[in-house]
């Protein structure tokens, strides 16, 4: 099952593009891995009246002939925070999909796949204050819902994610931070961002993450023309989180521009691959379910 983005953009609501997304996923690995609640085996201990016989090791018996229970430690179910940033320069996007509306579409197809297995899962949206919001937020977090499974929290992640905004400056890095206090324990952290940030913070920020434990994967999207930079008439450039501009010739400055673009890219992923963080860098034209499956499949094989 292949999925355009152009398609995508045309079907309306995040709920029904997340989830054709997460199907055309489950199509492709065949199988929905389980990893919900269970029990692993800790210790044995002699029994005792009011011990469950139910958990009586018979070969412990048969060999020391004494009664010996298993104890059984819980393995809780996985947490997984999806962390988009909405700074203003995930607004860009040309074809049928801004950056942010591709990774709304990842991160909403992701909660559907958590929570189908058991997983919580929660969403930090990354970027300036909402207005006019109540939430009392540090800086940096948008939004934030907390850890749960269920579908109607799913449904408001999504409702998060389908109302989400790309503006303002990159302020990733704080919302990094907290995401590591609202994380807690060992959780998995998925970044959905360009990671196109002027203050050279948010790669520390991550790195911070894995230090603390957590299974973290960054997602970089990125738009197929900031990679291939197509331009060829005299062209203003736009920032889209402050006032800066500039004019220029395209030709005369495409060698240079793909040359510094590769470094970042390069030395993103060298540096991050360093500190243990998985790294797949997107192009918005790449079809999500694709893109989650050969994810998913790598990751399940490692």
């Amino acid at each position: 099952m292949t999925l355009d983005p152009a398609l995508l953009a045309r079907l309306g609501p995040l709920q029904i593009r997340a989830r054709k997304v997460m199907e055309g996923v489950l199509t492709g690995l065949h199988k929905s891995p389980h990893h919900g609640q269970s029990v692993e085996f800790s210790e044995h201990k002699e029994y005792a009246p009011g011990d469950e016989i139910k958990h009586i090791d018979w070969r412990a018996f048969a060999k020391l002939d004494k009664y010996y229970v298993k104890r059984f430690e819980m393995e809780t179910n996985l947490r997984a925070l999806l962390v988009v940033d909405a700074s203003g320069s995930m607004a860009y996007g040309r074809g049928g999909l801004s950056k942010l509306q591709y990774a709304a579409i990842c991160a909403g197809a992701l909660a559907y796949l958590l929570s189908r297995q058991g997983d919580q899962v929660g969403l930090l949206v990354a970027g300036d204050a909402e207005p006019g919001s109540s939430e009392r937020l540090p800086e940096g977090v948008r939004s934030f819902v907390p850890f749960a499974s269920s579908p109607t929290h799913v449904q408001e992640l999504l409702q998060r994610l389908d109302s989400a905004q790309g503006r303002g400056a990159t302020l990733l890095s704080a919302a990094l931070d907290y995401a590591a206090e609202k994380a807690g324990r060992r959780a998995l952290v998925v970044v959905l961002s360009d990671l196109f940030d002027a203050s050279e913070r948010s790669v520390p920020a991550l790195k911070m993450l894995r230090s603390r434990r957590h299974d973290v994967l960054l997602l970089q999207t990125l738009d197929r023309e900031e990679l291939d930079f197509p331009f060829d008439d005299p062209t203003r450039f736009l920032s889209m989180e402050d006032e800066r501009q500039i004019e220029a010739q395209p030709r005369q400055i495409r060698e240079s521009y793909l040359s510094e673009m590769r470094r970042f890219l390069e030395s993103t992923r060298r540096e991050l691959a360093r500190a243990d963080v998985e790294v797949e860098q997107i192009p918005t034209d790449s079809p999500p379910d694709r893109v989650l499956i050969k994810l998913l499949a790598r990751r399940e094989a490692a």
